[in-house]
């Protein structure tokens, strides 16, 4: 059984990953310690809330997490936990992320749509992945963001249309480091079959 790390930086959904993970078969832990995160066979970093806000409470795990990326195991950001692996963001002010994925996060524009970008919408897988394994293209997944990844092709795996295209589901360039800007937890039997392809990853 794959031990997965849920790290617990203070801002998250936790219980709902938690769950989850669990229903895909993953022995799961909510933890701070880095001796932990760097013995998981997978970590997700969840958020909710402030980008500056994640920074500031993330900031004595950063170390801890750039020694577990190195080492090559996955991990997957998701909602916040995604817009935090960036290397910046204009939320609030200028703010720097973790600089494991290039790009910036940008705010939507204001238009007659209702910002946040709230519910159900489908994606556009833009190239293979294993998270992506045996889910349909154009699947409706659940989204709750004012805010969106503007990153390059080769880093987008899946994106969506609200106003604008925008990625829906980032990758780095070794292929270790995921996020999705929608919520997997929340998204039904298809976010469930993501976890599970991200257990089987680990």
């Amino acid at each position: 059984m794959k031990n997965i790390v849920i790290i617990d930086y203070g801002l998250g959904n936790l219980r709902s990953v938690y769950k989850g993970l669990e229903h895909a078969g993953a022995s799961v832990s909510i933890s701070s310690d880095p001796e932990k995160m760097l013995a998981a066979d997978g970590v997700i970093l969840p958020g909710v809330g402030a980008f500056m806000d994640a920074m500031k409470n993330i900031e004595g795990l950063k170390g801890t997490i750039t020694e577990y990326v190195s080492s090559g195991k996955p991990m997957l950001g998701i909602c916040l936990g995604e817009q935090i692996l960036m290397d910046w963001s204009e939320e609030g002010r200028l703010t720097d992320g973790l600089g494991l994925v290039k790009g910036n996060v940008i705010r939507f524009p204001h238009s007659e749509l209702k910002v946040p970008h709230m519910g159900w919408n489908s994606i556009h897988i833009t190239q293979e992945h294993p998270l992506f394994e045996g889910i349909p293209n154009r699947s409706y997944v659940y989204f709750v963001h004012s805010y969106y990844v503007d990153t390059a092709q080769k880093n987008t795996v899946a994106s969506c249309e609200y106003g604008k295209t925008f990625a829906a589901a980032i990758v780095n360039d070794s292929g270790n480091v995921m996020g999705t800007q929608f919520h997997p937890e929340k998204s039904g039997d298809i976010g469930l079959k993501m976890l599970r392809n991200f257990v089987e990853m680990c």
